[in-house]
């Protein structure tokens, strides 16, 4: 499963929700006469996934209140979304004027996309995390704005380090303090110590690959490609991070090759490991009658030895070239930089601004946000690379991989057969 696709079912939970404002369908097809709004009217077709529309719902109220524009929503789910975009834009003519697109989408879709440079300010640049306006910027223009955008940071039982027998345990076997990691060996160490009694001191996520990304990144990537687009796969800091995240197996559950986002997040709810580097947004998700509810603290991922790295998860919103009515368009995706902090209220909470971000950081219940304000802006931090060919590359290449890996296989060998792989692909 895709982190875009568990984000979006963990938000919404398959349910189309009723919004006054916005009229909204279920269903890959969508609504079957919608059609792109009428050239110089005020109203505008949104197509957004599951989770979008949440996020987006008080920012259409408001628009409507700032700038007259009227919104209905076109909701689709993450599996028919891409498909449906791609059969409209090669036709030229699309039913929606503004789509919300996964960030890994927008090299397939650049072409047929409006530049919206106007949006991206000087002012508007620095509110927006850098790698952010980095990946917004295709071509030289602008053709996305972040709506919200995600990273994992480090979760963690706050109880049981807070033991004093575990702390003096600890402080006896290792000869430091237990606290929150700050270094990958204190999470080797904490993860060790915790695995015990039938618990385990962390998770390995051997169905996903971002993780192991983000280590890469941490160890002096760049990922899989280089700017020139050349596989990068099989060099030194991949190597480097694909051994450490094996080596965390030890301290896991078995099975790694077959944990992915939701089992990983079950393993931690269910109190069945002491920490998880997860998606921020679930900090806020934990049930109420989990038995670890209240006792999660949270802190920035760690560094390695190119500085704090993590893989960023964001949504664009983009105008297309097809759509008559360019003008309301861009001011509704105006409206969702204005009131960009609106997303937070939503079920989903989260923004793409730097200042929303901060608006909430010190209010009770977001103490995850300070962890993933500091990751965003990491030094080492970096969006997926700019292919088309993207998930094709990590359902085929990557994961399998990564399976094999935590299964027991040699780190070289695979990465080397990766590559090969990943150049047939780009061929």
């Amino acid at each position: 499963m895709s982190t875009r696709k568990y984000i979006s079912r963990l938000a919404i939970g398959g349910i189309c929700t009723a919004v006054a404002l916005a009229a909204s369908a279920c269903g890959a097809g969508g609504p079957a006469a919608s059609t792109s709004g009428t050239a110089g009217t005020n109203t505008v077709n949104v197509l957004v996934e599951a989770g979008g529309h949440a996020e987006l719902t008080g920012v259409a109220e408001q628009c409507k209140k700032d700038a007259g524009v009227d919104v209905n929503f076109v909701e689709l789910p993450y599996d028919g979304m891409f498909n449906r975009l791609s059969s409209e834009f090669s036709s030229g003519a699309v039913s929606f004027d503004v789509a919300a697109l996964d960030s890994v989408w927008l090299p397939s879709f650049k072409d047929a996309l409006q530049p919206i440079d106007e949006i991206f300010t000087d002012e508007a640049k620095k509110d927006i995390f850098p790698s952010l306006v980095k990946e917004a910027n295709v071509d030289g223009h602008f053709i996305g704005l972040p709506a919200w955008t995600n990273a994992e940071i480090i979760l963690y039982r706050k109880d049981l380090f807070e033991d004093a027998k575990n702390k003096a345990d600890f402080q006896a076997k290792y000869g430091y303090e237990l606290a929150a990691p700050t270094t990958w060996k204190q999470y080797q160490d904490i993860s060790e110590f915790f695995t015990r009694d039938g618990m385990y001191g962390t998770d390995v996520k051997g169905g996903v690959e971002t993780e192991w990304l983000a280590h890469v990144l941490q160890a002096g990537g760049p990922m899989i490609l280089d700017e020139n687009n050349n596989v990068v796969i099989d060099n030194d800091a991949h190597k480097e991070a694909l051994d450490f995240y094996v080596s965390l197996t030890k301290s896991a559950p078995a099975g790694a090759a077959q944990v992915d986002w939701a089992a990983a997040q079950n393993l931690f709810n269910q109190g069945q490991t002491a920490m998880t580097r997860f998606w921020a947004h679930a900090y806020r998700q934990i049930p109420k009658d989990s038995p670890v509810a209240g006792k999660v603290g949270t802190a920035p991922m760690i560094a390695g030895s190119a500085g704090i790295g993590g893989v960023p998860g964001p949504w664009y919103l983009t105008v297309p070239k097809a759509t008559k009515n360019t003008e309301a368009a861009k001011k509704f995706v105006q409206c969702a930089y204005d009131h960009n902090s609106m997303g937070i209220e939503s079920s989903l909470g989260l923004a793409s601004r730097i200042s929303a971000f901060e608006e909430y950081q010190d209010k009770e219940g977001y103490e995850s946000f300070g962890p993933l304000i500091e990751t965003l802006n990491g030094e080492a931090t970096a969006t997926r690379p700019a292919t088309e060919k993207w998930q094709q590359i990590v359902d085929t290449v990557l994961v399998p991989m990564l399976q094999k890996a935590v299964a027991g296989g040699d780190s070289a060998t695979l990465l080397a057969d990766a590559k090969k792989q990943i150049e047939d692909l780009l061929k």
